[in-house]
């Protein structure tokens, strides 16, 4: 098991391997935008992890950046270039894959994502 170094961290790739997500390529995602990151020679700056469901479903493949708190949607195994050159290398989000994004105070949708539904208002059983 390995413990990495993660002063040099710039981004937090949070990569969904949830049910929808691997049933959408989410395995091939992963292992291309790991694959992107190593030939970029990005590996001591960008830390990925994989998660369960993120709860976005219906965008799978779901991709989370941090700390610029950027959620991408539908992503596949040939957008992962393009994230790692145009986001992690330069700072610029892929804006064409964002459905969400961090602004101070909660996360703003872009407008054509779907809303989705609060927790709170949750069908119960």
């Amino acid at each position: 098991m390995a413990t990495w170094d993660l002063s040099k961290t710039r981004h937090h790739v949070l990569l969904c391997n949830g049910g929808s997500c691997m049933r959408s390529g989410g395995e091939e995602v992963t292992l291309a935008i790991r694959e992107a990151i190593a030939e970029a020679g990005l590996d001591d700056y960008v830390h990925t992890s994989r998660t369960r469901c993120n709860g976005r479903c219906e965008d799978a493949c779901v991709v989370i950046v941090y700390p610029e708190g950027i959620w991408y949607r539908n992503v596949t195994p040939a957008d992962a270039k393009l994230l790692v050159e145009q986001h992690f290398r330069r700072g610029e989000p892929v804006e064409s894959l964002v459905t969400h994004r961090f602004c101070g105070d909660g996360f703003v949708r872009t407008s054509d994502c779907k809303p989705g539904m609060l927790k709170s208002e949750k069908v119960k059983k």
